[in-house]
């Protein structure tokens, strides 16, 4: 028989790619992990990894019985979902956000589960949508919350369900004294944008590109607090979405962009443990949260 917990060190192996990333996910010795997966192998009476130079990677058995074991991990979660659904307490959720989200909807959201799940463990951490979505995948995560730029759609992750909060226009962010009135205005000016590689960074590239120039960004920063003081303090220009202004008044000139772009704000958990009763009530609060916020 195949134990579980070995199966799951082959998924994971097959999504991370290497030994030390999974030993680090898993918080185990990279030794343990190859212990485990050798016992696999006896119990799999196949070859399952080969030395590939100083990595390993599957062979045509590993990934048959990966594929396997991704859909063996499923079972298991709705097994626990149905059975969670029949007895006392609730399970924790572990909930990765991106920043908008967590200073404009969880001490909103987490106040509404305060009232109507006291005992439920809600555990968050702050994580960009495209680290938190592989980890969903990977276990690491029950929920995520994350966006989705215009024009820019994301992968949809086989095994993980969609559920969209609502829309947040993004809008062109200026010092208070500047008079720049669209994005041609501003092709001299030093841009302050989110890291190379995330969705909104594509996204507002693309946006200038379109406007007949290619951005000077001159500050790469992912806390959008620290871009709004850059803007506020006259050294950079941006592009913001409106969460960022939950709560306070702009201490920036916005200007609305072509079309007023929006993007979607959607939480995402795996098919096999939406249904948990945990995992539904949080989703439920976002959704409040973010219909309740103030516009």
């Amino acid at each position: 028989m195949f134990e579980l917990r070995r199966l799951r060190l082959l998924h994971e192996l097959s999504l991370r790619g290497t030994l030390a990333a999974v030993a680090e996910a898993l918080s185990y010795s990279p030794s343990t992990i190859s212990q485990q997966l050798a016992q696999l192998e006896k119990d799999a009476g196949v070859a399952l990894l080969i030395a590939d130079g100083r990595r390993v990677r599957l062979t045509d058995a590993g990934i048959l019985l990966a594929a396997h074991a991704a859909r063996a991990l499923e079972l298991e979660e709705r097994i626990r979902a149905e059975l969670e659904s029949l007895q006392p307490g609730i399970a924790p959720v572990r909930v990765a956000v991106l920043q908008t989200a967590a200073h404009a909807l969880l001490p909103a959201a987490l106040s509404l589960l305060a009232e109507r799940e006291p005992g439920l463990r809600v555990e968050i951490a702050e994580v960009p949508p495209e680290e938190g979505l592989f980890e969903l995948s990977a276990r690491g995560f029950d929920l995520v919350i994350a966006e989705q730029y215009p024009g820019h759609t994301r992968a949809h992750r086989a095994g993980l369900e969609r559920d969209v909060l609502g829309s947040d226009p993004i809008r062109l962010a200026l010092p208070p004294a500047d008079s720049a009135r669209s994005l041609a205005d501003l092709r001299d000016r030093a841009w302050v944008m989110e890291p190379a590689g995330t969705a909104a960074r594509q996204w507002a590239v693309q946006q200038c590109r379109a406007a007949g120039f290619e951005p000077d960004v001159r500050f790469e920063i992912a806390d959008l607090t620290a871009a709004v003081r850059l803007i506020a303090a006259g050294r950079a220009v941006g592009v913001l979405p409106d969460l960022v202004w939950t709560d306070i008044d702009p201490p920036v000139r916005l200007v609305d962009l072509p079309g007023q772009p929006v993007r979607e704000i959607f939480s995402a958990a795996r098919a096999s443990s939406a249904s948990r009763v945990g995992i539904r009530a949080v989703r439920a609060a976002l959704r409040d949260a973010f219909a309740a916020r103030p516009v």
